[in-house]
């Protein structure tokens, strides 16, 4: 299976839970650490290697890629959160732990309590959850245009509420749907 089909598995298990937009996006780019270009003048390149020690961060440098493009802070710390999803599930359930690297061995159960109190708990172990039943799949993933509405849509949020700020949770007007409609394709059912 290529990165791009387990990304789509993953973003399609999450779409069918119903999940929110942001956490859609995060399941489709959970993995875009290993495809986006490096930071500027960086001469690092991703390494493989799960090791603890490894001086590159596949997950940060893709979190921080969809920082820099303008995604959710949601979207992004979900993208971040993999390894620490990972040592939960290995903390609670023991066969998890054949999944993790010998220099990231599970949660203790005082940091495994602490991870149960982030906001996005449910949905870091969620995305562990669809990354496994992904690679199991026979199904046909979705394809990739699937998301463009999502993502052109939670992007399309995120700068008006940013814009906004001050009214960052008000509903957008007739008008500013139109607009979103006509400039961009996003219909209000994609927001």
């Amino acid at each position: 299976m290529t990165q791009l089909d387990q990304a789509l598995h993953v973003a399609q298990l999450a779409k069918k839970d119903g999940i929110d937009p942001e956490t859609v996006l995060a399941a489709l780019f959970q993995d875009i650490g290993h495809v986006c270009p490096p930071p500027e003048g960086s001469t690092e390149t991703v390494d493989e290697d799960e090791d603890a020690n490894s001086a590159f961060d596949y997950r940060m440098h893709g979190a921080n890629y969809l920082r820099s493009l303008g995604f959710p802070k949601k979207t992004c710390e979900l993208v971040e959160s993999d390894v620490m999803g990972r040592r939960y599930m290995a903390a609670i359930i023991p066969v998890y732990e054949e999944s993790l690297s010998s220099a990231r061995g599970p949660l203790s159960s005082t940091e495994a309590c602490e991870f149960e109190k982030d906001p996005l708990f449910k949905e870091k172990v969620k995305l562990v959850q669809w990354n496994d039943a992904a690679k199991v799949t026979e199904d046909k993933p979705s394809a990739l245009d699937t998301y463009r509405g999502i993502a052109f849509g939670t992007l399309a949020m995120e700068y008006y509420n940013q814009q906004h700020s001050s009214q960052a949770n008000m509903e957008l007007t007739k008008d500013e749907l139109a607009q979103l409609d006509k400039e961009y394709g996003i219909k209000e059912e994609d927001l």
